[in-house]
């Protein structure tokens, strides 16, 4: 399984920005599709999660900013981020989790940049 996730960039405080997760290879049917980030010097931290069945769960400094979605026929799970700041600023990972095996993957990362 690979993950390539796309749609990071510079961004000013306020801006908006979709992240795109492409999966391919045998992702199976049943898996929950998460979006992670990574601010510098501090740990990685869950975003927002969605199942096959589409189910959703945010952290709490993202609720009724970020929306996760995911298109199962197409293997894509997107992260749409709105009114983004400064804090956002992380490089956003994409995370597969392959059910009832828990086999997890992780994409490369894609840096978001939040400016002043």
């Amino acid at each position: 399984v690979q993950l390539v996730e796309s749609g990071g960039g510079l961004i000013h405080t306020g801006g908006s920005l979709r992240l795109s997760c492409a999966a391919s290879g045998s992702t199976f049917r049943l898996n929950v599709m998460s979006w992670y980030r990574q601010a510098p010097g501090k740990q990685r931290e869950v975003v927002a999660t969605i199942s096959s069945g589409g189910t959703t769960v945010y952290a709490d400094s993202v609720k009724g900013r970020f929306t996760i979605s995911r298109d199962n026929a197409k293997n894509l799970a997107y992260l749409d981020m709105n009114s983004l700041n400064p804090e956002d600023t992380a490089v956003y990972y994409c995370k597969l989790t392959v059910l009832p095996t828990w086999n997890i993957y992780w994409g490369q990362g894609t840096q978001v940049t939040v400016s002043s």
